[in-house]
């Protein structure tokens, strides 16, 4: 079977988010599974080209983007086996950011999504792949699905590719003004709200969701709220409604990459450890501490790696962490960029307490691994998560997560329960400062019992949260929308363990 992967973000080469992740991590496993499985990526300026080995192929695609005709070329290069395309085009692409910058999200976004779309497309015929499924991935991708079923329906290429519509977070929509509608291509006969029309404008998502032989988002739970919640379906509720009542809308849980994040081989970390060595954990955090200027004490370290952004519950924890850091002797570090208020506010508590809060504003990954390590708790009290992969890490090291209730955290983090230790982490069902702080005094609560907590850390080093059942899932549905019977070679299962 041949599937091509289509996304705006992709590990190791460029990374937004835990997009990124999912496009690096999944494909590699399908491949594992006799998948012919390719992808097609922009080559943003952020690409190191020598690092990663990309070669131009010579070959050029010629995309019309309203009146114009742009021209890109087709690079390549291989990510463990695995076939990676890039699409180069320096008006859209040579950007310092991906999407955006500071200032907000860059003006031409449309065109550059309309443009890579088709060039996702005419990149296949280019390359002579002809996909049986091409699976999109978020917004930047929703024009795909509707361009196989509108102006490429009689490319006798694509007669016999299906489309999958991955959703990974649907509060990015894609929402243009009805000019876009006709710069992308379409006809007035598409401008309907059965279609691409969304309250008089185009919106990506839903061309997606649409058009797509199937939908799928990244956990159950979301599945279930974002086509039955307008809080979570952001009004997309109703067509996702429809798509779930056909069959048509699937939720499968993601995974992580144990080939990075394992604590028996991770090379950014002060000592490796696992279960039967678990006392390890405490030189990760004694570096940890160093790191951050702290004290090297006895005391409950909480991490957090994440886009410092409202709906990552930054918000809430700038509004709960003074008092829990004049109250409680404990120790908070966080790692990410975003939104310049959530900074600020951030920055002012790191100066009010300077032994006990650091902040790093930036992308660090070898820190990140640090963070992950050698923290005791991991904060990520999202107020919306489609899966989340943050929670998934620090299980895998040991730390516990801290989240609230919602979709792919309520799929993963269950409750610890002090009697009969079960459970891996901690959760609060209601989204306020009170019952945040309850949920962080729980955990201190834990930490100052030795029996608790190491059972609380065995419990996480159980959790089997790699790609092969997610990959397996989808690899029935691309036979079930293609009809195409994948012959599978057998895949070792249950085992986390990776050689450096």
């Amino acid at each position: 079977m041949k599937v091509l992967y289509a996304s705006f973000e992709c590990t190791p080469f460029v990374k937004v988010g835990g997009l990124a992740d999912v496009v690096g991590s999944l494909p590699k496993m399908l491949k594992k599974l006799s998948v012919d499985v390719r992808i097609v990526i922009p080559l943003h300026k952020k690409i190191d080209r020598e690092k990663f080995k990309l070669k131009n192929l010579g070959l050029k695609v010629l995309i019309p983007v309203g009146n114009e005709y742009i021209e890109g070329s087709i690079w390549t290069t291989k990510n463990d086996n695995v076939q990676v395309y890039f699409i180069e085009n320096t008006r859209f692409f040579d950007r310092t950011e991906v999407y955006a910058t500071e200032e907000g999200d860059y003006h031409d976004n449309p065109l550059r999504f309309i443009f890579f779309s088709r060039a996702v497309l005419e990149t296949a015929k280019a390359v002579d792949f002809q996909p049986e499924i091409i699976h999109c991935h978020d917004m930047q991708t929703g024009l795909i699905p509707a361009y196989l079923k509108t102006l490429y329906k009689i490319d006798a290429f694509f007669q016999n590719t299906r489309t999958i519509f991955t959703i990974h977070n649907i509060a990015y929509q894609g929402l243009y003004g009805a000019e876009i509608h006709f710069v992308a291509g379409f006809s007035w006969y598409d401008f309907v709200p059965e279609k691409l029309e969304y309250y008089g404008n185009i919106n990506f998502m839903k061309a997606g969701i649409v058009f797509a032989d199937i939908v799928t988002t990244v956990s159950p739970t979301y599945a279930k709220m974002i086509s039955s919640l307008h809080s979570e379906g952001r009004g997309l509720e109703g067509v996702l409604s429809k798509r779930a009542s056909e069959g048509k809308l699937v939720g499968i849980l993601n995974g992580i990459d144990y080939s990075e994040w394992n604590p028996e081989t991770d090379v950014f970390i002060k000592a490796n450890f696992n279960e039967k060595n678990i006392e390890t954990k405490k030189l990760c955090k004694e570096d940890l501490q160093q790191v951050c200027s702290f004290d090297q004490k006895d005391v409950p370290l909480y991490g957090m790696v994440s886009r410092l952004d409202p709906l990552k519950g930054v918000d809430l924890i700038a509004k709960v962490l003074p008092q829990f850091l004049s109250e409680q002797d404990v120790q908070v570090v966080i790692l990410g960029k975003g939104y310049k208020n959530l900074q600020q506010q951030l920055e002012k508590i790191q100066q009010q307490f300077p032994k006990k809060f650091r902040l790093f504003i930036e992308f660090n990954n070898p820190l990140a691994h640090k963070i992950y390590a050698g923290s005791d708790f991991f904060l990520m009290p999202s107020n919306s998560e489609p899966c989340g992969l943050g929670q998934m890490i620090a299980m895998s090291y040991a730390t516990a997560p801290i989240v609230f209730k919602t979709g792919g955290l309520a799929d993963t983090v269950k409750q610890f329960n002090l009697n009969s230790f079960t459970g891996n982490g901690f959760v609060f069902e209601h989204y306020t400062e009170e019952d945040f702080y309850k949920c962080l005094l729980n955990t201190i609560e834990v930490y100052k019992n030795t029996e608790l907590l190491n059972r609380l850390r065995k419990n996480m080093l159980k959790s089997n949260f790699s790609w092969e059942e997610s990959a397996n899932k989808y690899l029935r549905l691309y036979q079930q929308i293609t009809g195409v019977q994948q012959k599978v070679k057998p895949v070792k299962t249950g085992s986390r363990k990776k050689k450096k």
